[in-house]
């Protein structure tokens, strides 16, 4: 069975995903706040490994957990569920431009809904 991330089209359409995901998170008032002082170039590189490992592209990821990597935003600049969805709805507006179905974005979805708690941490 294909993984998520073959599906979607491979490494060039997780590089476009992101690219895309980043112009609107950064276009959108209730969270660009938290990438005002973030080099984005290396944000985004960081997140197209991510993103592939997650849709089971890549074997490993070598980045710190989700909880290590967001506990400063919790703590100090108060990261929480309403911050988490925006993403994730900006996540499902850039695969749905870029024509992916429906079933493949609620799969991708679940892969990011599962994070939530360790993103928040709870």
């Amino acid at each position: 069975m294909s993984s998520i991330f073959e599906k979607l089209g491979g490494e060039a359409a997780i590089d476009a995903a992101v690219d895309k995901f980043y112009e609107k998170v950064l276009a959108d008032d209730r969270i660009k706040h938290f990438f005002e002082n973030t080099d984005m170039a290396k944000q985004a590189r960081h997140q197209k490994r991510f993103f592939a490992y997650a849709l089971g592209g890549l074997s490993n990821y070598p980045g710190q957990s989700m909880r290590d990597a967001h506990k400063s935003l919790v703590e100090e600049h108060g990261l929480t569920d309403i911050h988490f969805d925006a993403v994730k709805e900006n996540l499902g507006a850039t695969l749905t431009e870029m024509g992916v179905d429906n079933e493949l974005i609620g799969e991708a979805a679940t892969v990011v809904e599962s994070v939530r708690d360790d993103v928040l941490n709870r």
